[in-house]
Parts: C-alpha cells; sequence; structure tokens
C-alpha cells in the first residue's frame, strides 16, 4: 500500500467517523427534546403530526396546580393540541428539564387565553423565570391577545447553554392582582445550532455585542417582499416568518421582486441553511425601478419595542437581479444612526443568488409618555455613484436581549379600542352572566320577574349561539390560512348551508363584535330617518351611537335590496380579517329578526363622491392627491398584502371614505372577491357599477386585479375633472367619463374638462404625471396596465412634483443626483428623516414626500 492511498484511507475513514459523531449529535439532540401539551394525562398529536407528552412527570414543584380544558375551542386554533388543555397554577411551580450541557436551547411557550373550570382569564398574572433569567413578569396572556388580536399567544427564547444540564422553568402568579393565576398550554424545548455571534453596536464604532453569552427573546421575524412562511416550511427550526408589509412605513411602500424562473439560491459554503429558508431569499422588496424617485426617500420599517434593551437586528440579503460590485450600493440606518455605509450585497455575497445577513446591535432607551420604536431605512448610496439608486432587503430578524439585572420582561401592551377588545368585553360579559344563572332563577317570581326572565332568554341564546358555532367548527372539513399578520390567523369553510345556519362562518362570526337588535335600534332612534347619512345598493346607512358615546355608521340591508345574505357575509368574512390603515374597520354586526345590519367606524368626512360634487368648500389639488394615494395604498394591500389575492370589484368615489383626519379607507366588500396569488384570473358573473366597469372584465367574465386598476383609474379622472363616471344627459361622446377622458389626453385638451377650481393649481409636471397614470389605468387590455403597486408609485411621484416642481425640474434637466433625503446628523429629528410631513433644518429643501401617517402595526 503506498502513501497516497494510505492517506486516502485515512481521510475516507475520518469522514464516516464525524459523519457517525454528526449523526450521534443529532440523535441527542432529538432524544432531549421536549413537546409538552400541559394539563393533559396522554398528550396527542397537532395538525403538524408532532407528537406531544403530558406535563406531570417534570413538574417537580407542583405547588397548587390542576389540570383544565378550554370551555371553547376557538376556529383560529391551529389544532388542539396542545392549546385545548391548561396547567392551571395558583402559587409557584417549577418544570425540571434534562438538557445538553453547553447547547443553546430554543423554548417555546404557548398560551391560550380561554376560560377554564371557574378561572377568568383576566384574572392570569404571572411571571416565568427560566434559570436566572425572568421571561416574563406580570406578564397577561389576555391582554396581550386582544392588543395583538390574537386568540393564542406564542412566546419564543434562545436560552444559553445550561451549565449544570439541567433547565428549571418557574412559574408564578402575580402578586399585584387579586386571584391572580398562571397557566401554560404548551412548552416546546429543542437544541439549536448556535446561530449568534457579536454584533457591531450602531453608534459606536469601536464596540461590539456579545450575543453569545445572552438570552433572547424573538420580537419580529419578517419574509420581506413575500408570504407568510409556516414553521413546516422552515429550515428544520419550526420558525415562522411572516409578511413585512404591516410595518413599511407610510406610501413609500417600494417594490417587491422575486428570483427570476430558472434561477436557483445557492448557500455559500460558511453558511448553513438553516440560518433562514431558501422562500426568505427567493423575494425581496426593493426601492423601485425609478432612480431619480428613489434619492429622495427612504425604504422604512417601523416597529413597536420595549425600552431598555439591547436589541440584535439580522438583515438577510441576496442580490436576485445585479451580478457586478457598485451595481446597487445603498445606505442603512437603524433609529436615525448609520449603521452601514455603501453596503453592496455582491460585493459581500461574490455573486448573484448567494445568500448572507449582517448583524447590527442597537440599544432603545425608554422615553416617558412615548411609545419604543425601532426604525430601519435604506436609502440609495449617492456618493459612491452606483449603476441604479436602489436599496434591497430579503429577510428581517429582531431580537430582544436580557437586560443587566438577567430580564426580559417589557410590559403588556395597551389594547387598541378595536372590535376584538369589544368582543372580548362581551364574552366576559356572557361569562359573569352565567354564573350568577342561579340567583337569577331566585328572582324569577319577584317584581323583577321579567327582567330576570328576559336575562335568561339571553344567556341561552348565547349558549345555544356559542354551541352552534363550535359544532360548526367541528364539522368543518378544511381549514386554510389567510393573513400572515401578527400570527396566523385561519378561516373554516363550513359545509352546512341548512336553513338555520348563519351565513356567517364560525371565525368571522369570532372575529367580529356581535350586536344585539335593540343596541343597534337605542343608537339609531330605531332608524329614525334623520339619521340617515348614505344610501346605497345594500340599503340605508345611519350615523349611530354605541356604548355610550361612540359614533358608528350603521348599514342596513333594505328588503328590497339586490345584494342579500351572500355580500352580507363576504363584508363580514373580509373585514373582519383584514386590518389596514386604509380599509374601513368593520366593528361588528347584527342578524336578528331576519335584519342584517353592519357596524363601521364612522367616518365623519363621508364620501370622496360627495367632496367633488355636492361641498360648497372644495378639496385641494394635494388634498385629493393624498387621498388618491390614500386609496390606492389599500387595494394595493388587498391586491398583494394577503396570503389570497383579493380583487375588490367595485372601485368607485362612493366607496372611497375619509376620516376626521382626511385619511382615505377604501370601503364596501360586499362583492369582493378572493383567489390564489398563482391564478391569472377569477371565472365570475359581471358584477360591479357601470361606468367603473373594466371593459375586458365585462366582455370575457374573468376578473382580475387589473379589473380594479381600471376602476381606480376611472376615480382618478373623476378626481381631476369632478366629473361624474356617467353623465347620460351629455352628448353621446361625453356619457362616459373614461372614454371622454382619455379623447381629451389624446387630442391634448384634457386641462380644457379640469375641475374650474382647480385651474391654475396644478403644476404642469404633476398633471403630466397624474394624466398618464390614469391613462395607463384605463388601457384596454388588463396586461397592459400597470400594477397598484405602480399606481401608488407615481401618485407619490406626482405628489413630490406637485410640491417641488422647481427642484424636480432642474434635477431632471441637469442630470445630477438629486439630494440625498436623509441626514444623519445626531440632531436630525427622526420623523424628518424618515419621511415626516415637517422640514429638517438639514434638508432646507423640504421633505417632499406625502408621508400621510404613520404606519404602524396592530
Amino acid at each position: 500500500m503506498n502513501r497516497r492511498t494510505h492517506i486516502l484511507i485515512c481521510l475516507i475513514s475520518l469522514y464516516f467517523l464525524l459523519s457517525s459523531i454528526s449523526v450521534l449529535r443529532a440523535s441527542n439532540s432529538n432524544s432531549v427534546s421536549f413537546l409538552l401539551t400541559c394539563g393533559s394525562t396522554v398528550g396527542g398529536i397537532d395538525s403538524e403530526g408532532r407528537n406531544w407528552e403530558s406535563d406531570r412527570r417534570y413538574l417537580v414543584s407542583s405547588g397548587d396546580s390542576i389540570s383544565a380544558r378550554a370551555r371553547y375551542q376557538d376556529p383560529s386554533l391551529p389544532s388542539s393540541v396542545p392549546y385545548m388543555s391548561a396547567r392551571i397554577i395558583t402559587s409557584e411551580s417549577t418544570y425540571k428539564f434534562s438538557v445538553p450541557a453547553k447547547q443553546r436551547l430554543s423554548l417555546r411557550l404557548y398560551f391560550y387565553p380561554s376560560q377554564y373550570s371557574s378561572f377568568n382569564p383576566r384574572d392570569g398574572y404571572f411571571s416565568v423565570v427560566a434559570g436566572k433569567i425572568t421571561l416574563l413578569k406580570n406578564f397577561s396572556a389576555s391582554i396581550t391577545a386582544q392588543a395583538l388580536t390574537q386568540s393564542y399567544i406564542l412566546k419564543e427564547f434562545s436560552l444559553t447553554p445550561s451549565r449544570t444540564g439541567f433547565l428549571n422553568l418557574t412559574f408564578t402568579p402575580s402578586t399585584k392582582h387579586n386571584g391572580s393565576f398562571a397557566f401554560i398550554n404548551g412548552i416546546e424545548i429543542v437544541p439549536m445550532p448556535d446561530l449568534f455571534h457579536p454584533a457591531a453596536l450602531v453608534g459606536f464604532s469601536d464596540q461590539i455585542v456579545a450575543v453569545d453569552s445572552s438570552t433572547l427573546q424573538t420580537m419580529y421575524r419578517l419574509n420581506v417582499g413575500g408570504q407568510y412562511i409556516p414553521p413546516s416550511n422552515d429550515s428544520g427550526l419550526s420558525r415562522t416568518w411572516y409578511d413585512d408589509s404591516p410595518y413599511v412605513y407610510a406610501a413609500a411602500f417600494g417594490v417587491t421582486i422575486k428570483t427570476e424562473e430558472n434561477d436557483v439560491i445557492e448557500y455559500p459554503y460558511d453558511m448553513p441553511n438553516y440560518v433562514a429558508p431558501v422562500d426568505v431569499y427567493n423575494t425581496a422588496r426593493s426601492m423601485g425601478p425609478y432612480s431619480k424617485v428613489n434619492q429622495n426617500y427612504n425604504l422604512t420599517w417601523v416597529f413597536e419595542v420595549d425600552g431598555n434593551f439591547m436589541y440584535i437586528l439580522r438583515l438577510h440579503f441576496c442580490e436576485l437581479k445585479h451580478t457586478k460590485i457598485n451595481q446597487r450600493v445603498f445606505d442603512i440606518y437603524i433609529n436615525n444612526q448609520t449603521a452601514q455605509l455603501a453596503a453592496d450585497v455582491i460585493a459581500w455575497s461574490s455573486s448573484k443568488d448567494s445568500p448572507m445577513f449582517k448583524d447590527f446591535a442597537m440599544y432603545v432607551s425608554e422615553r416617558p409618555g412615548e411609545d419604543e420604536q425601532l426604525w430601519l431605512a435604506l436609502h440609495p448610496s449617492i456618493s459612491q455613484k452606483p449603476e441604479v439608486y436602489d436599496a434591497i432587503l430579503n429577510g428581517l430578524e429582531i431580537f430582544k436581549l436580557n437586560d443587566t439585572i438577567g430580564n426580559l420582561a417589557g410590559p403588556n401592551p395597551v389594547p387598541s379600542p378595536l372590535p376584538l377588545a369589544a368582543e372580548s368585553k362581551e364574552e366576559m360579559k356572557s361569562f359573569e352572566a352565567s354564573k350568577s344563572k342561579k340567583n337569577v332563577h331566585i328572582i324569577a317570581g319577584t317584581a323583577g320577574g321579567a327582567a330576570a326572565i328576559s336575562l335568561l332568554a339571553a344567556i341561552f341564546i348565547a349558549i345555544y349561539q356559542r354551541k352552534r358555532r363550535i359544532l360548526e367548527s367541528d364539522q368543518s372539513g378544511t381549514t386554510s390560512r389567510w393573513l400572515p399578520l401578527y400570527g396566523i390567523s385561519y378561516t373554516n369553510k363550513s359545509t352546512n348551508s341548512g336553513a338555520n345556519s348563519s351565513p356567517v362562518s364560525s371565525l368571522a362570526s369570532n372575529l367580529c363584535r356581535h350586536f344585539a337588535l335593540g343596541e343597534i335600534k337605542q343608537g339609531t332612534k330605531n332608524f329614525e330617518e334623520t339619521h340617515v347619512i348614505g344610501v346605497g345598493g345594500f340599503g340605508k346607512v345611519y350615523k349611530g351611537v354605541v356604548d355610550g358615546g361612540t359614533n358608528v355608521a350603521i348599514k342596513r340591508a333594505s328588503p328590497s335590496s339586490e345584494q342579500g345574505v351572500n355580500e352580507f357575509r363576504t363584508e363580514i368574512e373580509m373585514l373582519s380579517k383584514l386590518r389596514h390603515r386604509h380599509l374601513v374597520s368593520l366593528i361588528g354586526f347584527c342578524q336578528e329578526n331576519n335584519e342584517m345590519i353592519l357596524v363601521y367606524d364612522y367616518m365623519s368626512h363621508g364620501t370622496l363622491r360627495e367632496h367633488l360634487y355636492q361641498c360648497e368648500t372644495h378639496l385641494s389639488w394635494k388634498q385629493r392627491l393624498e387621498i388618491c394615494i390614500g386609496a390606492a395604498r389599500g387595494l394595493h394591500y388587498l391586491h398583494t398584502g394577503a396570503k389570497y389575492t383579493i380583487i375588490h370589484r367595485d372601485v368607485k368615489t362612493t366607496n372611497i371614505l375619509v376620516d376626521e383626519n382626511w385619511v382615505a379607507k377604501v370601503s364596501d366588500f360586499g362583492l369582493s372577491k378572493t383567489g390564489s396569488n398563482n391564478q391569472t384570473h377569477i371565472s365570475t358573473l359581471v358584477k360591479g357599477s357601470f361606468g367603473y366597469l373594466d371593459p375586458e372584465y365585462f366582455r370575457r367574465q374573468q376578473l382580475t386585479d387589473k379589473s380594479d386598476v381600471y376602476s381606480f383609474g376611472v376615480v382618478l379622472f373623476e378626481v381631476l375633472c369632478a366629473h361624474p363616471a356617467l353623465s347620460p344627459s351629455l352628448p353621446k361622446e361625453e356619457v362616459s367619463l373614461a372614454d371622454w377622458a382619455l379623447h381629451c389626453q389624446k387630442n391634448g385638451t384634457l386641462e380644457d374638462i379640469i375641475d374650474p377650481t382647480l385651474k391654475g393649481t396644478i403644476t404642469p409636471e404633476c398633471l403630466k404625471k397624474f394624466s398618464e397614470t390614469a391613462e395607463k389605468c384605463l388601457s384596454d387590455h388588463g396586461i397592459d396596465r400597470p400594477s397598484m403597486g405602480d399606481v401608488l408609485w407615481n401618485l407619490e411621484y406626482g405628489l413630490q412634483l406637485q410640491e417641488k416642481p422647481n427642484a424636480s425640474r432642474s434635477k431632471v434637466e441637469d442630470n445630477k443626483p438629486a439630494k440625498t433625503f436623509l441626514a444623519v446628523t445626531p440632531t436630525t429629528s427622526i420623523k424628518s428623516c424618515l419621511g415626516g410631513m415637517g422640514t429638517s433644518s438639514d434638508d432646507p429643501d423640504g421633505i417632499i414626500f406625502s408621508q400621510i401617517h404613520k404606519q404602524q402595526g396592530r
């Protein structure tokens, strides 16, 4: 045997030895994983086929604890295991686990704040300590679920390696609330690879943060520019990745891009594929194709966080288009401080379609009276003179590090006054009423007997409705994921279509508040005509008052309405699962005594149409532009921000409402349709409003998102001209606004039909961009029309041209880079830097992009 052969055999032997060690380690990791369904005696299997065991054998210091089962299974729960059983803890109790030493642990805690035996979920305040680290303190799962509009909560942590080979997990009821208790539905502990390395501290060029010695909590995990990724599609670590669009700041939404058809993502040799799944790197959000525009704004995300903690931001990159250095170069800013100048993904990764990531650390101080936030902003590196002025991001993770005293706990969030909080309040009332049912029986024969009987009737109706919802949930044949916002949501498609069944799905009925007909009548003074604020195809709309002073809009179906049960159901099921600044909010509904009633937030400034034709004070051109931008943002979200494409199908000026702050909101979803993002069209009967109806949809009966784009093009010309979409009394060529406006646009006479109140107030550059955008929307073939994202972009650019026409013209003519929109001096306010409405002392030209309102999550 020669020396070369001997070396080869040794290398092969070493390879198999290392492989065996790897397999052994993997096996050991699997053997020390824990999936506990707490409070269960037998365990169970979840919807993903994972086997959960009982928690009893790990509870070494049980204190006072009991096993309990939730009274009601919310349809949004992905599985009954582990959520339907719970360990109720009334005094300090500890779980003890044997874990591998010197290896990080992934800990996930599952909470379903429901009714367990006599325990009111509002009394559930407690702390959770892992080893010596306080993970949660005075934590209320009920308040957190309301604030996040979720039925269940998942908290994820990455724990430092145990020195002793044991992990103690202690639950302690709070001493600050009478009757407090702790509870837990599921515990998941899995050894994990070491994903964390020292990170550069933003704002300090010579300091790093040693992440490997800290316990971390996952705050956000986003698939930027992509869609929801479930745990089953993660790269082996069962993580959930959410859509980033709810966190994108204001209207500067950028564009989403994907890998080209034949491209393949290839991980570099020094980067394990478990860092992030390939689906994260297959998509991205960039600033868009217009370099001149990109120089004047930032692509920005905003996140609510807890103050007085250090955070790690992991930015995932993968260049999907460019192949050379200095083609796309950008700067990265975190909370108005420079994190990275001249970021060039190709220079970092060496090739296209090659993933990589960068970690940055940022300390967030607590500011009294203000919400703590993390701002991430990307801006083209103008000084580098790249080939294109653009930026890109594929994924983002944000982790919170424990502080110096071993604490990770932050305060409970504050629920917003939205429908789910109201629903939770109503459920609490029903729960308390059922506990006092015996007392009601005692006084049933007295002078107050009539009131007691009414109360009993209400209780039995509530019980009946709840049982029916549970039955519908149990009978549901399929479950499909819906919106990937702030948690996982689901919708159940019941097959029950009997005469007595509700037209509203069990999920929608649980996501919306149920109003009694008596409440509606009281709030509208028995539908008094003086309260009517509008009339539509569904019926009359009334201004009403609920809850002792909250103004609402109440839409009551007319018996002769052509829009019936299907539209009623569609409206509820759409809006109950959609939350967006530019979509009208559905508060609840009433279905009683053959009435079909919908209750919305009250829009004090009415419809866009009213301000075009019926108001003595006319909207300025800037107001009209901002309203159009808001409506475009809402429609763009419907088309791209949800798991499934949503086509509104009835876009018109009467369905664009304006609130007290002049923020536009798209309304009336009774005709909306959903379809797969892979579908090119939906074959359906033609519905909509003549004058706004897509001619291609009318001819072919094939609905696409470009049908909404056509209708919105009519809206744009209507806003410009204050001319109805249809005017039968006018000469034949002027009856249809779409045809007449296109004719005038082609002949160069569009200015002749512009609203006279706007004459002399629109800059030529803005008018040109606006009219060209509307014209493209009205293209005869859908394939030639822009997307709503492109429409939104052009309208924002039009607003820039309106507010800074001279600056924009000179920049174009001189072919010089526009002044950087971002000032990085420490004194510059973050709002002016990232897109506020004011001006900055470092930007004498002012801010030229419309940012109607700060866009935040729920």
